[in-house]
């Protein structure tokens, strides 16, 4: 099977379509285990207009596919860059996990949740900025 799928992503239109779906599998499953850790349902809160959890949301998303941009454009493979890819996503979990440990006064959660723009936007710009640390380190 996998020299099957190596003879696929020997062609550039292959390569594309191998990694683009590989990419979008995986963003789902980044994307719900950080549904598993927050408090806070992120596609509930968002279809009610919660612009903080979209904001968060969104953040998590560029964070998750800029790490495996880094991790697609330093590896030869598919499996590589799932490999580096998901490294990245603990870290950038830890990340979240860690930023909530760190600010003691409220939860992160709790004021995502009651649409708290602030909290959402910096989350959002922690995400996006830590995302380009660790693809700087893959890469």
């Amino acid at each position: 099977m996998t020299e099957i799928i190596d003879q696929l992503l020997a062609h550039p239109v292959g390569v594309l379509v191998g990694y683009f779906s590989v990419a979008i599998l995986a963003l789902i499953v980044y994307l719900s285990c950080f549904e598993w850790v927050t408090k806070y349902n992120c596609w509930k809160e968002i279809q009610k207009g919660n612009v903080a959890a979209a904001m968060a949301t969104g953040g998590k998303i560029f964070g998750i596919c800029n790490v495996m941009r880094f991790s697609i454009d330093s590896n030869t493979s598919v499996y590589g860059m799932l490999k580096w890819s998901f490294i990245g996503f603990l870290l950038l979990l830890a990340a979240y996990l860690l930023l909530e440990f760190l600010t003691p006064v409220f939860s992160i959660d709790e004021e995502i949740s009651k649409d708290n723009r602030a909290v959402g936007l910096i989350v959002l710009i922690i995400t996006v900025s830590l995302s380009f640390v660790i693809g700087a380190s893959i890469n």
